[in-house]
C-alpha cells in the first residue's frame, strides 16, 4: 500500500494523471460532438456539400462507433508511451536501487507500479464514459447507460492488456528506448494476431469487436465472449508474472 501510494503521488506529480484524463475527456466529449457536426462542417466547406448528402443523419450508433474509433487509434499508443518508463526509467535514474535498498520486496515494486496505472486508467475510463454518454443523451437521445458501461468495461479490460505488454518491456528493457520497442513490438503482435480466423476472437481484439457489436445498439442479442476475457485476463497475468520473474533476477 505504500508503494502504491508513492507511485500515485509520482504520477501526479510527473503530470501523467492529468494528461490521461485530459485525453480520455477530449475522447469521451467531442467522440459524440464530431459524429453528430461532421455532416454540417461538411455542407459549410465549399464543394463538399455532395459528400454531405451521402452521409447518413447520425445516431448515437455513430458516436459510440467514433468513441470506440479513438480508443482503438490512440489508447493502446498512450498506455506504451506513459508505462515504457515505470521500471526502466527508475532503473535509469538509479532510484529503483534507491526505493529497493529499503524493506520494499521487488513484488511490490512491480505490483505498485501495475496497479498505480490500473487506478489512473480505471479514472480516465470514468471521465471519458461519463463525458461520452452525457453528449450522446443530448444530441441523439436515450442511451441504456449500463450498456454503454458494459461496453467502457469491455474497453478498460482491453486497454489493461496493453499495459501489462508495457510493464512487461519495461522491466525486459535495459533503456527506456528499448522498453518503447519491447512495447510496441509486443503490442504489434498482439493487433496482427487479432486478424488469425481461430485466435483472433480469442485476444484482446475479441473484446474490441464484443464492444463494437454492443455499440450497434442492434435488436439481436449480442453472443458474449466470455473466452475473449478469460484470455484477457490470463494475458495481464503472464506480463505481469514475467515482470515480477525478470526483476527478481536482475541487478541494479
Amino acid at each position: 500500500l505504500a508503494a502504491t501510494r508513492k507511485e500515485l503521488l509520482q504520477q501526479w506529480r510527473t503530470r501523467r494523471v492529468l494528461i490521461v484524463l485530459a485525453v480520455f475527456v477530449l475522447f469521451g466529449l467531442f467522440s459524440p460532438l464530431l459524429a453528430y457536426f461532421t455532416p454540417q462542417l461538411l455542407r459549410s466547406i465549399a464543394g463538399a456539400e455532395m459528400f454531405a448528402e451521402l452521409i447518413p443523419t447520425p445516431t448515437a450508433v455513430d458516436a459510440i462507433g467514433q468513441y470506440l474509433k479513438n480508443l482503438s487509434q490512440f489508447g493502446f499508443i498512450i498506455a506504451i508511451l506513459l508505462g515504457m518508463g515505470a521500471v526502466a526509467g527508475e532503473r535509469e535514474r538509479g532510484t529503483a536501487a534507491l526505493v529497493l535498498s529499503k524493506p520494499l520486496p521487488r513484488w511490490a515494486f512491480i505490483l505498485s507500479k501495475f496497479t498505480a496505472q490500473t487506478v489512473v486508467y480505471a479514472g480516465g475510463f470514468l471521465v471519458a464514459g461519463l463525458g461520452a454518454y452525457f453528449y450522446t443523451v443530448v444530441l441523439f437521445g436515450a442511451l441504456d447507460f449500463g450498456l454503454f458501461m458494459a461496453i467502457n468495461a469491455l474497453l478498460f479490460l482491453w486497454l489493461m492488456v496493453f499495459v501489462a505488454v508495457a510493464l512487461l518491456g519495461s522491466t525486459l528493457g535495459m533503456s527506456t528506448g528499448a522498453a518503447a520497442g519491447i512495447g510496441f513490438g509486443g503490442a504489434a503482435a498482439l493487433l496482427l494476431a487479432g486478424s488469425l480466423p481461430r485466435v483472433g476472437p480469442l485476444l484482446p481484439g475479441g473484446l474490441f469487436s464484443w464492444a463494437g457489436q454492443l455499440g450497434a445498439l442492434g435488436e439481436t442479442p449480442v453472443p458474449s465472449n466470455a473466452g475473449a476475457v478469460a484470455a484477457a485476463v490470463a494475458l495481464i497475468l503472464l506480463c505481469v508474472l514475467g515482470a515480477l520473474a525478470a526483476f527478481e533476477q536482475q541487478e541494479l
